[in-house]
């Protein structure tokens, strides 16, 4: 473990001593804004301190048994040895542990999300490619028993999606999903290619938060623009004879949410703002995201949603994400919903990186 994280975590514990005694003072029992503050970064310590407490322990029996290895007794030092094996694993796995624990918790992470796809440069084959990934995130909601709801759809001239935009529910769904936002390119030969050329598509990706009550954005009723009209495509006659899809305008963002998924004007209107607050409140945050110097730069790249982070190359079976430099050749597998191995690196690279912050 670097030195700065060592000392940092000495502090930590130190500090917990502190409030501990604090919230014996008969003083602090007096004054309960107080004492709720001292309270709640207590809870907050308790799990780091312990963890480190126990870190501390093992390490010290590795280092006693470190010296057992010196004994010229060949038997304690054979004792010794099996030993340390198993102390030096228990102490790497306990080490891990209380690296992550020191991590800030983002607290979208239990949040459900709105997941949308947008087609890009590329015509039909970018509508193609955007129905591909909303099937391959379809897939991995699937594997990880979480529920996929459209909330509006654009089908493409030729199959796929000019825009989809669905709300998926379920444990931990945006911790998993958050980096996903940013712009997918694909390089395959289209079926329409007639002498097998590869062609290069994009489409954009957008994962927000669905806001709770508590976060939620404050909207006028004077900055919104509300318009039915009849809804389109499937779902029989009654979509055909009542003005039951809503679209919903923001007017000073320019913010455009349509809804044409229930039957019921009222629900349509409910997932619509649903979605529109999403918007809103990662609006905001992007806005957050840049004061404070880019903290959650691979969350988006450079936080511009335009930018290329994920390359699909068929002919080669092969998928890139820049961000990371990884690149993996199970590309079949991965567009049938196989994300785990990809969310996970981007995960441990992010966390990776917070720790970098914490040592400096």
């Amino acid at each position: 473990m670097k030195e700065s994280i060592a000392a940092k975590l000495e502090g930590l514990c130190d500090r917990f001593d502190e409030l501990s005694a604090l919230l014996s003072d008969k003083r602090t029992l007096t004054e309960p804004d107080t004492l709720r503050l001292f309270s709640k970064e207590y809870a907050e310590l308790n799990p780091v301190v312990t963890s480190y407490k126990n870190y501390s322990k093992v390490l010290d029996e590795v280092q006693g048994l470190n010296n057992m290895l010196q004994d010229p007794d060949s038997g304690i030092r054979e004792l010794a040895q099996e030993e340390l094996r198993i102390s030096e694993k228990s102490l790497k796995r306990l080490e891990i542990d209380l690296q992550q624990s020191l991590l800030s918790k983002d607290p979208n992470d239990d949040k459900n999300v709105f997941l949308e796809i947008r087609a890009g440069a590329g015509g039909d084959e970018a509508a193609i490619f955007s129905g591909d990934l909303f099937r391959m995130y379809s897939k991995y909601s699937e594997r990880r028993r979480w529920k996929v709801e459209i909330v509006s759809s654009h089908e493409g001239d030729h199959g796929g999606f000019k825009e989809v935009i669905a709300r998926i529910s379920g444990k931990d769904v945006y911790s998993k999903l958050k980096f996903e936002s940013g712009a997918h390119r694909v390089q395959r030969v289209p079926e329409t290619e007639s002498q097998g050329r590869v062609h290069t598509s994009t489409c954009t990706v957008a994962i927000l938060a669905e806001p709770d009550e508590r976060d939620a954005v404050e909207i006028s009723k004077s900055d919104l623009r509300i318009d039915t009209f009849r809804a389109s495509g499937s779902g029989g006659q009654h979509v055909n004879k009542t003005d039951s899809a809503i679209r919903l305008t923001h007017i000073p963002t320019g913010f455009v949410v349509e809804c044409q998924d229930e039957r019921s004007q009222h629900k349509n209107r409910a997932k619509a703002m649903a979605v529109l607050q999403a918007r809103l409140s990662a609006a905001q945050n992007d806005a957050l995201i840049r004061e404070e110097d880019e903290k959650r730069r691979i969350l988006v790249g450079s936080g511009d949603r335009s930018e290329r982070i994920r390359t699909y190359n068929f002919p080669q079976g092969r998928l890139t994400d820049h961000r990371i430099n990884l690149t993996l050749y199970k590309l079949l597998e991965i567009v049938e919903g196989d994300l785990e191995e990809i969310v996970q690196e981007l995960t441990n690279d992010f966390q990776a990186s917070q720790l970098s912050k914490i040592a400096e």
